[in-house]
C-alpha cells in the first residue's frame, strides 16, 4: 500500500464532506500545532474555526454576487466630509442593519452626483455581511423587468422574489417618468413590502416632485404613505460628489513630484 494513501483518501473524504479549508490548513496547522505543542483538541478547534471563518466570507461572497450591485463601494471609501448635508452617524448607525431587522426603509434624497448610489451601495454590503439578502436595481429596470414579466405571465413569481429580499435597493427613482401601468406595478411592489421588509429608495426629487413621475397624485400619496411610515431620510444635497472625487484625480495626476498641492479658499 503506497504511503500517500491516507492523504488521497483524507483529501477524497474532505472534498465529499465540502470542507475545503480543512483540506488546504490540516497538514501546515498541524505541523504549527506539533512544534508549539497543542494537543489534538485543540488543533481540531483552530482548523474548524478556519473552516468557518472562510465558510463565513465564502457566503458573504455569495450574497454580494447575487446582489447585482453595479460596483462594490463600501462606506470607508465615501468622503463625508464633502457633503456636509449627509447625517454621518446616522449612515455608520445604518450600517449595523438593524433597521432591516425592524423593516424600516431608508430614502436617499439629493441633487445629480451627490452619492446617493455609493451610500446605498454601502448599506447594502453591509446587509450582506450580516448575512441577510440583499438586492439591488434602478428603478427604470425594475419596471422594465415587470412589465416584460406581465406580458410572459410571471409578474407573480418576479414579485415573490423581489418580496424575499431582506433588503431591497430601488436606485434613481425619479430619474425616468414611468408609464401608468409601470407606476402601478412599481407601487405593488413596495405595497408588498410594506412593513415586511426593509427597501432602500434613492432619488433626485424631493417627495412633492414624485407625482410628475408616477403621474398620479393618488398612487404618490398610497405609495409615500407606506414608504414613510417607518422610514430614516438622507438629505443628500450638495456639490457633486462625483464632481469632487473627478477635481481630486486630476490634482493628483497633475501634482509635480516631490511637491505638495495646497488648496486655497
Amino acid at each position: 500500500m503506497s504511503a500517500e494513501t491516507p492523504q488521497i483518501l483524507l483529501a477524497h473524504h474532505l472534498k465529499a464532506l465540502k470542507l475545503p479549508t480543512f483540506l488546504r490548513e490540516y497538514d501546515k496547522l498541524a505541523r504549527q500545532c506539533a512544534a508549539e505543542g497543542v494537543d489534538h483538541t485543540r488543533y481540531l478547534q483552530r482548523l474548524a474555526e478556519l473552516e468557518l471563518i472562510d465558510r463565513e466570507r465564502r457566503l458573504v461572497e455569495r450574497r454580494i454576487k447575487a446582489a447585482g450591485f453595479p460596483a462594490v463601494k463600501s462606506l470607508d471609501s465615501f468622503d463625508f466630509k464633502v457633503l456636509a448635508s449627509l447625517n454621518k452617524a446616522l449612515v455608520l448607525d445604518l450600517a449595523r442593519s438593524d433597521y432591516v431587522s425592524r423593516r424600516e426603509n431608508v430614502i436617499a434624497l439629493g441633487n445629480s452626483g451627490t452619492g446617493k448610489t455609493h451610500i446605498a451601495i454601502g448599506l447594502g454590503l453591509a446587509a450582506c455581511q450580516r448575512g441577510l439578502s440583499v438586492g439591488f436595481v434602478t428603478a427604470s429596470a425594475l419596471v422594465h423587468e415587470l412589465l416584460e414579466a406581465r406580458d410572459e405571465k410571471r409578474v407573480l413569481r418576479l414579485k415573490k422574489q423581489l418580496a424575499a429580499y431582506k433588503l431591497l435597493i430601488i436606485d434613481e427613482l425619479g430619474y425616468v417618468p414611468l408609464s401608468l401601468s409601470g407606476a402601478e406595478l412599481l407601487f405593488e411592489v413596495f405595497s408588498d413590502r410594506y412593513e415586511r421588509g426593509s427597501t432602500i429608495v434613492t432619488s433626485n426629487l424631493p417627495f412633492d416632485e414624485w407625482t410628475g413621475v408616477f403621474g398620479s397624485e393618488r398612487l404618490t400619496g398610497a405609495l409615500l404613505d407606506r414608504l414613510t411610515h417607518h422610514v430614516h431620510i438622507l438629505e443628500m444635497n450638495g456639490d457633486s460628489y462625483r464632481l469632487g472625487q473627478s477635481r481630486k484625480r486630476l490634482k493628483a495626476n497633475a501634482q509635480p513630484a516631490g511637491k505638495e498641492i495646497i488648496d486655497t479658499p
